[in-house]
């Protein structure tokens, strides 16, 4: 009888743990989008997607940035057909990349004439390297996103008022920005145990953080804000490329304690449409709420000197 009663008792808590925690707060903006263009890189899977398919039902043109072209040429299939517009653009996108991310802009700006969101989404969590010999995750996760981002301000700024919203995560708080393996390796760090890869996306996701911190002093004068954010822990297939052994482990945690997609999209819809969150501009949000950082997450020294770092590795300086 008192085995039945504790399991009675897990499988409450259990779901108003699901139901309060996991499920999380939702985007309650009902702004419209017509005449505006966003970009959503890494939109042919997970929240990228949902966070498309959302912002193409207010009546947004979406641009879909995405690296294959058989996904993206699919998911733009899917994002027309679940949001009911046609106005859904795919545009090939290979974040570790340098020439890729250049000639995305550059197609952009010539058959684009406006972009009032930019949402860096994507993400990947794997160790190797980009065909620019940068660390695979600093160069994914952070300096395509910084290029990008670079490239397209101006027509932001023409466009204003306008967004742009940096995916990070949580992990941002195990991170550390080693910048002396920077400097000698192009990388975060060199490990491939499943700590220290874990350590080298957590410091990818502070790189996403500081960077925003970054952008907004640099945007201060303008109608443009910026903002960073933790979705939650989502079902999505960020961890593909780990083990399948790892993969098949975590199956029960994250099929019952993790977020869906739609669930994991709704900060990303807060921050890209909340009105009158312009004065929040820089910081971190979660669970659709503004959060304080630790202070290494909004270390001056350490955002501008990423950020120097970063123009001359992507060629920017």
């Amino acid at each position: 009888m008192c085995l039945l009663l504790a399991i009675g008792v897990f499988i409450v808590v259990a779901y108003v743990f699901r139901e309060i925690v996991v499920k999380g707060q939702r985007c309650t903006s009902t702004v419209k989008l017509h005449g505006k263009t966003a970009i959503v890189t890494g939109s042919n899977t997970g929240i990228g997607k949902i966070t498309a398919i959302d912002l193409a039902k207010r009546g947004a043109r979406v641009i879909l940035a995405c690296r294959s072209k058989q996904r993206g040429e699919a998911a733009l299939e899917e994002v027309k057909r679940e949001s009911g517009s046609t106005q859904v653009v795919f545009m090939q996108l290979d974040l570790g990349s340098v020439k890729s991310v250049r000639s995305f802009a550059e197609n952009f700006l010539k058959t684009e004439s406006r972009l009032d969101l930019l949402i860096n989404n994507a993400g990947v969590y794997m160790q190797g390297r980009t065909e620019d010999g940068l660390g695979m995750m600093f160069g994914v996760n952070h300096i395509g996103h910084f290029l990008l981002t670079n490239l397209l301000l101006d027509r932001l700024k023409a466009c204003e008022p306008s967004r742009v919203v940096n995916l990070s995560s949580m992990a941002h708080n195990f991170g550390n920005i080693d910048f002396d393996c920077l400097n000698k390796h192009k990388a975060l760090g060199l490990g491939t145990s499943f700590s220290e890869v874990f350590r080298i996306y957590s410091d990818s996701k502070l790189c996403n953080v500081l960077f925003n911190h970054e952008l907004a002093k640099r945007l201060q004068g303008t109608k443009v804000t910026c903002y960073s954010l933790h979705p939650g822990a989502i079902n999505t297939e960020l961890a593909r490329n780990t083990s399948s052994l790892l993969q098949l482990a975590l199956k029960p945690l994250t099929t019952f304690f993790f977020k869906n997609p739609v669930q994991g999209a709704q900060t990303t819809l807060h921050c890209a449409l909340q009105e009158g969150i312009e004065p929040l501009s820089g910081r971190y949000f979660s669970n659709c709420t503004v959060r304080e950082l630790y202070p290494k997450a909004k270390d001056d020294a350490a955002a501008k000197k990423l950020w120097e770092l970063s123009e001359k590795l992507c060629g920017l300086a």
